[in-house]
């Protein structure tokens, strides 16, 4: 059983910067890639970014710019770092991965971003 674990999110003002850790109980080489997706109270869950097994990154057009998602293999970690935060940034964040065919969620991590 893959638990992915997230941790970091909290409430910022505008222009702020968070960075989110998603930490796994299974090497992270052993999934295709790795993402973090959000969802904001009555919206459907999107993609914010991907990360491959080959470092190829992939981010949203909203997020573009503002934030960059890495990978610390050796600690079984993905970060998402978030810079010049805006209001509808504001979202529960979760962790994915996949293998074989197969999605881990983690439990989520609250963002806010509110003056």
């Amino acid at each position: 059983q893959v638990q992915l674990v997230e941790s970091g999110g909290g409430l910022v003002q505008p222009g702020g910067s968070l960075r989110l850790s998603c930490a796994s109980s299974r090497s992270i080489f052993s999934f295709d890639a790795m993402a973090w997706y959000r969802q904001a109270p009555g919206k459907q869950r999107q993609l914010v970014a991907s990360i491959s097994l080959n470092d190829v990154t992939n981010y949203a057009d909203s997020v573009k710019g503002r934030f960059t998602i890495s990978r610390d293999n050796a600690k079984n970690t993905v970060y998402l770092q978030m810079n010049s935060l805006k209001p509808e940034d504001t979202a529960v964040y979760y962790c994915h991965a996949k293998n074989y065919g197969v999605n881990y969620w983690g439990q989520g991590t609250q963002v806010t971003v509110s003056s």
